[in-house]
């Protein structure tokens, strides 16, 4: 088979709007960079795979995309419309599988999507929103030609691994700022911006698992079912992304689990501070009582009272209030009231 030389492989036509990358692989090595017009006719070779990479594309490169692969029109109106929900589609010998992206914008979870068209001699990704560009992948399969001259299957896999993997700097992220949390709960009770900010985690790591969630469904349909494109060599590499991705589910609920116990958690910190603070507040105002009691009875505008002619009722009465209220101090002291 005569191929291109190197020089000619890293030559190519200039990548218009939307287009990160379009090259055509013979046996795991990159031949030639080309444009979307010429996608069709480096298809039709034997042993060719055309890999064709596009960002947030406008419709009339879509158009000229379908007019190359002969694409479906569902799936080219998916792939214009972003919001979609992870899915894997069969259109006659081809695929179209949606998948979610995820990456860390500031203190909050940004979505993206990836649409991937897969047939004979073909692999086009379609990234909108929120995402990590793919050159990792193609550089590294690149790196590898034994294991990229499998074909565009393990190209489709390649990328499915990729965008499973990235959640992982997302959780890990979030994971720090939890246990950070954590602590703080255990120290004293949450404030309130500490609630707001605990409540928003909760929401995006729902979030986070409804975006992956139906990956499970896509692998697994890639592993079990018989679908054009995906050989049987393959199905073991596709399970084991359905493992990384029960693996990420899996991660997602635990952090799910410690948000919801902090948040319990800083609930009891919080009544058993109130809880003291009133036992304090009662075991104050019991002892307050005996002497407002004994001063509102000697208070009273009565002409005879038994002791009020007596020398010493004065000092009597003022140490038994004494004696009194030291006994009620020792005795919610040691209670632990005070």
């Amino acid at each position: 088979m005569n191929l291109v030389s190197p020089t000619v492989a890293t030559a190519g036509p200039v990548p218009c709007d939307g287009v990160i990358a379009a090259g055509v692989y013979v046996e795991g090595r990159r031949v030639a960079n080309i444009a979307i017009d010429e996608a069709a006719s480096w298809r039709s070779k034997p042993d060719h795979v055309v890999w064709i990479g596009l960002h947030e594309p406008d419709m009339a490169l879509l158009s000229s995309l379908q007019r190359q692969f002969q694409l479906h029109d569902l799936a080219i109106e998916d792939a214009d419309h972003a919001h979609q929900r992870p899915k894997i589609e069969q259109y006659g010998d081809a695929l179209f599988i949606v998948a979610r992206t995820a990456q860390l914008e500031g203190e909050s979870i940004a979505f993206g999507e990836t649409h991937l068209f897969v047939g004979e001699g073909y692999i086009v990704s379609v990234r909108h929103g929120a995402s990590t560009s793919y050159t990792p992948v193609r550089e590294r399969c690149e790196s590898c030609p034994r294991a990229l001259a499998r074909g565009e299957d393990y190209i489709l896999y390649a990328i499915l691994d990729f965008i499973v993997d990235n959640y992982s700097p997302v959780l890990e992220t979030i994971q720090d700022e939890v246990e950070t949390m954590e602590a703080e709960v255990l120290a004293s009770a949450m404030t309130r911006a500490q609630i707001e900010r605990l409540y928003l985690l909760r929401r995006d790591l729902l979030r986070l698992r409804n975006a992956i969630g139906p990956l499970v469904e896509v692998c697994r349909r890639l592993e079990r079912d018989d679908l054009p494109m995906v050989r049987v060599a393959m199905r073991p590499l596709f399970r084991d992304v359905t493992d990384h991705v029960r693996t990420i589910q899996e991660r997602i609920d635990s952090l799910r689990e410690v948000l919801a116990f902090a948040f319990e958690a800083s609930l009891l910190v919080g009544q058993a501070q109130e809880t003291a603070i009133s036992k304090k507040l009662a075991s104050w105002l019991a002892i307050v009582a005996v002497p407002t009691a004994v001063a509102g009875i000697y208070g009273m505008n009565f002409k005879y009272i038994p002791e009020l002619q007596w020398e010493y009722s004065y000092f009597v009465v003022m140490g038994l209030m004494l004696a009194a209220c030291g006994a009620l101090f020792w005795r919610f002291r040691r209670s632990g009231w005070l």
